[in-house]
């Protein structure tokens, strides 16, 4: 019986930390949407799609947990301005 609670209550603090990482990105999302839209408005050549293109792509370096820069860090707030740089 107590394996049950014990996974009753895992799953429970799982699902809320999904939650709450859900409602961040959907806030994020909301907050940044007109600066991605004059971003690409902007890009006529295309170079910004052809970056987020390259960044998704797996990196060795990124495999690694090698420390990033602060402008390139995931959780950084002005991460998609340096594109424009």
């Amino acid at each position: 019986m107590q394996t049950l609670a014990l996974q009753l209550t895992t799953t429970f603090v799982d699902d809320a930390i999904e939650l709450v990482q859900g409602f961040g990105r959907a806030v994020f999302a909301l907050a940044t949407a007109p600066i991605e839209r004059i971003a690409r408005a902007c890009d006529v050549a295309g170079v910004l799609e052809q970056r987020r293109a390259d960044r998704r792509a797996p990196r060795p370096a990124a495999a690694s947990g090698a420390r990033c820069k602060s402008r390139n860090c995931r959780w950084s707030p002005f991460r998609g301005l340096s594109e424009l740089t």
